[in-house]
């Protein structure tokens, strides 16, 4: 049913959470699991202007996926880790969208009515516009 999962994270706890709900899910089924990180403009800034080349801004990427990736490892799941860059909404369900995905996995971030009406958010732009079932861990 879900052979491939991609799991939408940013390494942060919400997505802890996230890559813990994909290992029960993807034991389950047997699955494939791809881990989607999305950079936009500003981590993208942040990034190029904290680090000193182009191989630490890499190794500081996967520092701050390792909790997710970590998770992954230790349930015993296949996983790949892709890198994209843009605003994550669009880029998630566009890549979901293009690709062989069964299931989208992502966290929500927990903002408030206010914040979620002004900004939107990236759980509610994916579960609305991606063409396959979406879990949104809170």
């Amino acid at each position: 049913m879900f052979q491939n999962i991609l799991l939408a994270a940013d390494g942060s706890s919400h997505s802890v959470r996230s890559a813990e709900y994909t290992v029960e899910i993807a034991k389950k089924f047997a699955s494939k699991v791809e881990v989607v990180y999305v950079v936009d403009g500003e981590t993208a800034k942040a990034d190029v202007l904290h680090a000193t080349d182009h191989t630490q801004v890499e190794k500081n990427r996967q520092e701050r996926m390792q909790p997710v990736t970590e998770v992954l490892q230790e349930g015993e799941i296949d996983y790949t880790v892709t890198v994209l860059h843009g605003e994550p909404g669009p880029k998630i369900v566009t890549y979901a969208n293009e690709h062989d995905v069964d299931c989208v996995i992502l966290g929500s971030r927990g903002r408030n009515n206010l914040q979620t009406f002004l900004l939107g958010s990236v759980s509610h732009k994916v579960a609305k516009r991606v063409e396959c079932p979406v879990l949104i861990v809170k």
